[in-house]
């Protein structure tokens, strides 16, 4: 059932309207004793979910009994995290999720099923897996809450991802990344259907239809003016919330470009993005835009590892971002990539494959560790006054020396892309 939506490519939804929405919603629930919140984390601040969040903490008060951020593969939330994303939330109802140890899976889809699927490209058996506070806390409501838009792994983020990898298990989460990865980036990045997608509609569909989800689902965009604006708001328990939201996010958060980008700096906000495992949507959001021969130069003040988990930064620094034959023959000769197979397709999706060069300018790793995993280094201070983030407009710029860039303030928010290179 849908309970709420709303949206268009000129909508602007208020946090007023937001709330009164979201009253509206849960009132047609009706009476819950137990209820779970399942929020993105600080990596997804401008989603709208932190204050969804503190809406829902208003709305049921004690009732509303526990509140797990869907970390997936990142770090817990720090209480300086959690105030800035869920301003008066009690921090004693935040759960961490460990995705290597405190999960079961809750159903499994048959090797040759998987191949179907994914026409062949993967052909072993994948483990839906979920935090077993999600299967078996004793809620009488799941809500499930975040944005959509274009995402490297799963063509366009949200809805049955937030659960089965937010608050999904290493197995789970590795397969179906390198499924992701298998199928080819240019291929996913902005398409709601796709074989990851059909893989978690399928568990959604045969594993999980007894838990009492409910998911919340917000598309967010920058205006004419520059200022990130609610476009749409869509409640409910089906599919069909996460097919309006994603038919919207496309039209407002993908950037189609006339001609291929030679130049392009992009920010990341020191209290979203630390690691280059964060950090990459830089590679994965404009790489269809790069020309051949181009340069992106990722200015990261935040930047402190490559990988969000231990073992993650250690195979990053081990095997670096090296492209597709590369990473492949790593993955054959060794174990511990082929048992940490998200890394693999991380690797992949971060390398430019030599089409154009990267280059990292780090606020607190050194020019010897970002030349190990094969980016180019720039010394963050004089970039940062070459490229002054509050110097530049959002897109073309052309800087005092007639040099022309386009320039991102954050890359999780959209989609870019060359026409003669992205068909959608």
């Amino acid at each position: 059932m849908i309970y709420f939506q709303q949206g268009s490519e000129t909508t602007e939804i208020s946090s007023k309207e937001v709330k009164k929405a979201v009253f509206s919603a849960l009132a047609k629930l009706g009476k819950r004793e137990k209820v779970l919140a399942v929020p993105p984390d600080i990596t997804r601040l401008h989603s709208g979910a932190g204050e969804i969040t503190t809406f829902l903490y208003e709305y049921y008060g004690e009732k509303l009994t526990d509140i797990m951020p869907a970390l997936g593969t990142h770090a817990a939330m720090t209480e300086i995290e959690m105030d800035k994303m869920f301003p008066g939330v009690n921090h004693d109802l935040f759960r961490v999720h460990d995705w290597r140890n405190d999960v079961i899976t809750v159903g499994t889809i048959s090797g040759e099923k998987v191949s179907e699927i994914t026409n062949g490209l993967v052909g072993t058996e994948w483990p839906a897996q979920l935090n077993k506070l999600v299967c078996h806390g004793g809620h009488d409501l799941i809500l499930s809450i975040g944005q959509v838009v274009p995402h490297e792994v799963i063509g366009m983020a949200n809805y049955n991802k937030n659960l089965f990898v937010g608050t999904g298990g290493a197995a789970g989460i590795n397969q179906s990344h390198f499924v992701g990865a298998a199928y080819g980036i240019e291929n996913i990045l902005g398409r709601a259907d796709n074989p990851v997608r059909d893989l978690l509609n399928y568990a959604s569909d045969h594993f999980i239809t007894e838990l009492p989800v409910v998911y919340i689902q917000t598309v967010v965009a920058r205006n004419d003016a520059g200022k990130l604006v609610t476009r749409g708001l869509y409640i409910g328990d089906t599919v069909e919330v996460f097919k309006m939201a994603a038919d919207l996010s496309l039209k407002v958060n993908f950037n189609l470009l006339e001609t291929p980008l030679i130049k392009v700096v992009v920010y990341l906000d020191p209290s979203e993005f630390r690691t280059t495992w964060l950090g990459n949507k830089s590679v994965y959001r404009t790489r269809m835009a790069m020309a051949d021969g181009g340069e992106l130069i990722v200015l990261a003040p935040g930047l402190k590892e490559f990988g969000e988990d231990p073992e993650i930064d250690r195979l990053i620094r081990k095997y670096g971002y090296r492209g597709t034959p590369k990473t492949l023959e790593a993955l054959e000769k060794n174990q511990d990539l082929r048992d940490n197979l998200s890394a693999a397709a991380h690797l992949i999706q971060a390398s430019s494959e030599d089409r154009f060069s990267i280059t990292y300018c780090p606020g607190h790793v050194s020019q010897a560790e970002i030349e190990s995993v094969n980016y180019r280094y720039a010394d963050l201070k004089t970039m940062i006054q070459k490229y002054n983030p509050e110097n530049l407009r959002e897109g073309h710029n052309t800087m005092p020396d007639g040099e022309e860039i386009f320039y991102i303030s954050n890359p999780a928010l959209g989609l870019w892309a060359f026409k003669g290179r992205f068909n959608i």
